[in-house]
């Protein structure tokens, strides 16, 4: 089964950049669409952005929308997301997952494999 690796996370101030990276134990993910999502305590699991197969297809959440980029090198096995402009409101523990699907899929129960999550603190 597939395995999945977060990594990137960390204590960035407002109006920073950070780069999440997921890492995947096998080739076997390129047929599928992957995501990110977030969960900040005491909140549901919040859709941040997906990507499909084959790399030519992206969404994003509306709260990122303009400040994050979703990439994928299938060489690498690895997916990037990109985080600019990041707010107090953007902390929260970033899980990658891979999808059920080939296309964008925007529901967690889309996805059936998941990472550990790695925290993401963006201080005011």
């Amino acid at each position: 089964q597939v395995q999945l690796v977060e990594s990137g996370g960390g204590l960035v101030q407002a109006g920073g950049s950070l780069r999440l990276s997921c890492a995947a134990s096998s080739g076997t993910y390129n047929r599928y669409a992957m995501g990110w999502f977030r969960q900040a305590p005491g909140k549901e699991r919040e859709f941040v952005a997906a990507i499909n197969w084959s790399g030519g297809v992206t969404y994003y959440g509306d709260s990122v929308k303009g400040r994050f980029t979703l990439s994928r090198d299938k060489d690498k096995n690895t997916m990037y997301l990109q985080m600019n402009s990041l707010k107090p409101e953007d902390t929260a523990v970033y899980y990658c997952a891979v999808g059920v699907r080939r296309n964008v899929v925007t529901t967690p129960t889309s996805y059936d494999i998941w990472g550990q999550g790695t925290q993401v603190t963006v201080s005011s």
